[in-house]
């Protein structure tokens, strides 16, 4: 994706900073609560806004489960995740990414990949357990 060239913000450097300190993958309702302990009068529509702002200019990642909340990653580096059918836990899965499998699908579709999204699900050690 085209990266955006926007200014850091007080409120933009104090999310990329809530997202750099957890390898939670939080929503944007845990963010919010993070940021709001330094900065007490943002909303949480600031800070939607600004996560998508982040976004755009390639400094997060969202990971957008096609339900009601999206999950954050400050890691924007091209990795896959592990989700947790029983406890929603979403970690990094540290992996080479299959360059091979990229060229299969431009090759495919007569066209050029610009980026991929794999992910994979299952049941993390705890609840396998």
């Amino acid at each position: 994706m085209p990266k955006k060239k926007r200014r850091m913000t007080k409120q933009r450097k104090k999310i990329l900073e809530v997202l750099r300190s957890t390898k939670s993958h939080p929503t944007a309702d845990w963010i919010y609560d993070k940021v709001k302990k330094d900065i007490p009068n943002i909303s949480l529509g600031t800070v939607y806004r600004n996560l998508n702002v982040l976004r755009e200019m390639g400094q997060i990642i969202e990971l957008n489960y096609g339900s009601s909340y999206s999950r954050y990653d400050a890691n924007a580096e091209d990795h896959y995740h592990f989700t947790c059918l029983s406890c929603s836990k979403v970690m990094d899965v540290d992996l080479e990414m299959n360059e091979e499998l990229e060229d299969k699908v431009a090759k495919f579709v007569d066209g050029e990949v610009e980026y991929r999204r794999t992910e994979f699900f299952g049941y993390c050690k705890e609840c396998s357990e």
